[in-house]
C-alpha cells in the first residue's frame, strides 16, 4: 500500500512573499467561492501596509507544488498593547489547501503556531475545522454572541459624554496607541470614535455589518473593556440608531448585565492557543476589521 508521502504529489511549505500575492488570491478565491479575487487583493494589500512585528511573517504560509500554491494560511501578526505592558499575537485566517493536497493541509497550521510565546486565535473557523483545531491544541475563548439594541440601556454615564471622531484631540486623557487603533481601523471601513467624560477618553471601534444577510447592525471591534461599552451603551447605541445601526453584536460568554438583547450560544466561536486568550471585546487588526466581513 502506498504510503501518504508517496501518493501524494510532492509539496513544499514556506513563508508567503509579495511575488506570490497574485497566486494566492486566485487560490483563496477558489477555496472561498463567496469571496472574489478582488476581495482577497484588498486583504492582501491591507496586510502589506500593517506593521508586523520585525521577523515575523507580513502574510503567512503557502504549499506550493513546482511554484504553483495548493495551499495557504494568511497570518495577522500584530503587537497590542494594554496599558503599559505589550505583547505579539496572531489572527489565523483563510486556511484552505486544493483537494488533491489536503493530506498537507496540516503543515500550514504547524508552521503557522510553531512559536510558544505567541497567542494564536482562529474568530471564523468553518464548523469541519473546529475538531481540528482543538486536537492542536486550540481552546474556546468566546462561545457566543450577545445582540444588544444599546439605546434602549437602562444604564446611564453619569455627568456629561461627548462623541467625536477619532483624529480629533479629546480634552481629557488618553493613550496614544489607542488613538492609532481608531485611525487605521476607520481607514478599514470601521466606525471609530472617541466617547469622552471628564475623566478620559474611552475608545469604540464597530464593524459594520448585516445580520441575515440584509439587518443593519455593527459588531464591537475595539473597547478598553466590554464593561466600558456597558456603561457607555445608551449615547453609543443613539449615535449608531442616526446612522442606521440601532444592533450591536458582542462576543460573549452568556448575557451581558445592564445591556437589552439576547445571548445565542454556539453563534461565531472563536478559538485561542498560546499563552494569553484575547479578550472579548478586542478583534483589533484581524480579519473581520482589516479584510470585512
Amino acid at each position: 500500500m502506498a504510503t501518504l508521502s508517496q501518493s501524494l504529489p510532492r509539496v513544499r511549505c514556506r513563508q508567503i512573499g509579495s511575488s506570490d500575492l497574485n497566486g494566492v488570491a486566485n487560490l483563496l478565491a477558489r477555496g472561498f467561492r463567496r469571496r472574489t479575487v478582488k476581495y482577497w487583493h484588498r486583504a492582501l494589500e491591507r496586510m502589506s501596509s500593517h506593521s508586523t512585528p520585525p521577523g515575523l511573517p507580513k502574510y503567512g504560509y503557502l504549499l506550493e507544488q513546482h511554484g504553483t500554491p495548493v495551499g495557504a494560511i494568511l497570518l495577522i501578526f500584530s503587537t497590542v498593547q494594554t496599558g503599559t505592558t505589550s505583547r505579539v499575537r496572531c489572527n489565523l485566517s483563510s486556511w484552505y489547501a486544493e483537494p488533491a493536497f489536503r493530506g498537507h493541509a496540516s503543515l500550514l497550521i504547524l508552521h503557522a503556531t510553531k512559536d510558544k510565546n505567541i497567542t494564536y486565535f482562529n474568530i471564523s473557523p468553518a464548523v469541519h475545522v473546529m475538531p481540528i483545531i482543538e486536537a492542536q491544541g486550540f481552546s474556546r475563548y468566546s462561545n457566543g454572541q450577545f445582540l444588544t439594541i444599546p439605546a434602549l440601556s437602562g444604564n446611564s454615564a453619569g455627568g456629561r459624554v461627548t462623541l467625536s471622531r477619532p483624529d480629533s484631540d479629546p480634552n481629557a486623557p488618553f493613550e496614544s496607541y489607542e488613538r492609532d487603533v481608531l485611525l487605521e481601523h476607520a481607514r478599514y471601513g470601521c466606525m471609530s470614535l472617541w466617547c469622552t467624560t471628564a475623566e478620559r477618553a474611552y475608545p469604540f471601534v464597530f464593524l459594520p455589518r448585516l445580520v441575515k444577510g440584509f439587518i443593519p447592525c455593527v459588531q464591537l471591534v475595539y473597547c478598553r473593556g466590554v464593561e466600558d461599552f456597558v456603561q457607555f451603551a445608551r449615547p453609543l447605541g443613539c449615535f449608531l440608531a442616526l446612522r442606521g445601526r440601532p444592533l450591536v453584536l458582542i462576543d460573549s460568554n452568556g448575557p451581558i448585565p445592564g445591556l437589552v438583547g439576547r445571548y445565542f450560544q454556539g453563534a461565531a466561536p472563536k478559538y485561542f492557543k498560546g499563552p494569553q486568550p484575547p479578550r472579548l471585546g478586542d478583534l483589533a487588526y484581524t480579519e473581520a476589521a482589516m479584510f470585512g466581513l
